[in-house]
């Protein structure tokens, strides 16, 4: 019926009529495809869960207040008159600085040194036996190195006003550099004029962000301040535990297998103490030697409480177990404890000490060593090899202490026995840090009335890694006589007996 009447169209009576056919079926098709989509919509509506719906609708809403709304609303300004402003002004205070300080803290109440803190020492106005200061060779108060301070100070001045690259080198700097490469067996050595900052400053001198740093937990804050320095990987280990320090190089090895590109090119390095400050306790240096080459990394040795106290010469851990000073990377140690000087030293092979020259923080910006300085150390080193015996002399006197402090009520004793600055630790913490340092000052305290100084082992609590717990240190010197220690270990212990009973 659709083609009735129009026979005479030429293109109806062809083959282009099938065409036509097709065009109007589709158009059906689709049409009806379309009522169906909608009653398939119309359907899913009703047949939806009501939260779809509600969901569905909140969603909606807010798409169509989302576009009719303001980008921005406009807020009305209010100007200030100059009076306004002035008072707001004065009304302002600063944020503080710091967190207010109790002018009671523990930490603020110093005991006052008058005189060289030797054998005997004016500590708040008493004679007191030194218990305290880490003169273990007791040079400090030595004449043959007073007087070379003496002259030095007459012939140089009290400073030298200049870094080593700027008119800071004096001769004296570089016997002294001379001797301690000598007296270590050691290729080159260099000073820097602050204990602290020398491994602070010679480990970021070497790592360098990527590079990996597989640290002892115990590490005293001049490590860790260098660590920081360096912007290092840090990797800490348990102290003293091998088998955790292996477990992390391994772990090390395998990353290095998958991008073994990226791993040529990350230096990895050990950072111990020979003689731990915080814990009285030596580092296992021959089976760390062995984890070096195993797993092909640097050893970093900080020696500041083993030289000039371990070793048949006092030259520290490595003459204490026989290591060859050429297994060690980097040996380096302050001259504030055994030598009785400031300032502090690292060793090692030539290319490496030469490089701290070029990049050691404080050896390249900090004001050189006073030469007098650098000639009491040359001295100190000069008795320290006249007469090795008195190493011997300090490791009897470690061990006597060490065994006459065994025992004491509520306290434990940490450290080895020939550890010349032991702790003594609260055996049973109150559960308060605060409570704890404050009984321990006690007892301080009791001691220093009986004319006996002792100190507390002090920290920056926010800062340490592993925060130590709150002790008394011990420290041993070979000008203690029997008498005088065991005076201070019936001292120790009646007060422990008193305080802690």
């Amino acid at each position: 019926g659709i083609l009735h009447g129009h026979e005479k169209l030429p293109e109806l009576q062809s083959g282009n009529c099938s065409v036509l056919n097709c065009r109007i079926i589709l158009e059906i098709n689709m049409a009806s495809g379309q009522q169906w989509v909608l009653v398939e919509m119309v359907q899913a509506f009703y047949e939806a869960p009501a939260y779809h719906l509600i969901l569905e609708g909140i969603l909606i809403l807010w798409i169509i207040r989302l576009l009719f709304s303001k980008t921005y609303k406009l807020h009305e300004t209010y100007k200030l008159t100059e009076k306004e402003k002035e008072d707001l002004i004065e009304e302002w205070q600063p944020e503080p600085l710091a967190p207010p300080v109790s002018k009671d803290h523990l930490h603020l109440n110093y005991d006052l040194v008058t005189g060289p803190p030797s054998h005997k020492i004016i500590l708040n106005g008493k004679e007191c036996i030194n218990f305290a200061s880490f003169n273990f060779l007791g040079l400090l108060d030595h004449e043959r190195v007073k007087e070379k301070a003496l002259a030095s100070l007459k012939k140089y001045g009290v400073g030298t006003c200049g870094p080593r690259g700027f008119y800071g080198t004096f001769d004296v700097h570089l016997e002294l550099e001379s001797r301690l490469a000598k007296f270590m067996k050691a290729e080159e050595a260099i000073i820097y004029s602050y204990g602290f900052a020398t491994i602070a400053s010679a480990i970021p001198a070497y790592s360098k962000r990527g590079d990996i740093i597989f640290v002892d937990e115990a590490a005293c804050f001049s490590i860790q301040k260098g660590l920081q320095a360096s912007r290092s990987f840090i990797k800490y280990f348990k102290h003293n535990d091998m088998d955790d320090l292996e477990r992390l190089l391994k772990e090390q090895e395998l990353e290095d297998q998958k991008n073994p590109r990226k791993a040529r090119v990350i230096r990895k390095f050990i950072v111990v103490e020979g003689l731990y400050i915080n814990t009285a306790d030596i580092c296992p240096l021959p089976e760390l030697v062995n984890l070096k080459y195993k797993y092909k990394v640097r050893i970093f040795l900080e020696e500041s409480m083993s030289f000039g106290v371990l070793g048949e010469h006092g030259r520290g851990v490595t003459e204490h177990y026989g290591v060859n000073i050429d297994d060690i990377d980097l040996i380096s140690a302050n001259m504030e404890n055994a030598v009785a000087s400031v300032g502090g030293f690292c060793c090692g092979r030539s290319f490496v000490i030469d490089h701290q020259r070029l990049s050691g923080q404080g050896y390249c910006f900090s004001a050189s060593l006073p030469p007098m300085l650098a000639a009491a150390a040359i001295e100190a080193l000069n008795i320290m090899e006249e007469d090795p015996d008195i190493f011997t002399v300090l490791r009897e006197k470690c061990k006597h202490v060490y065994k006459a402090l065994q025992g004491t009520t509520g306290l434990k004793l940490v450290g080895e026995p020939f550890a010349p600055a032991l702790h003594l630790q609260l055996e049973r913490s109150s559960g308060s840090r605060d409570s704890d340092m404050q009984l321990l000052r006690t007892i301080v305290d009791y001691c220093l009335e009986r004319h006996v100084a002792l100190t507390l082992a002090r920290y920056l609590e926010k800062e340490e890694r592993f925060l130590p717990p709150p002790s008394i240190r011990v420290v041993v010197t070979i000008k203690q006589e029997k008498e005088d220690i065991q005076r201070a270990v019936s001292c120790i212990k009646e007060a422990a007996s008193v305080i802690l009973k």
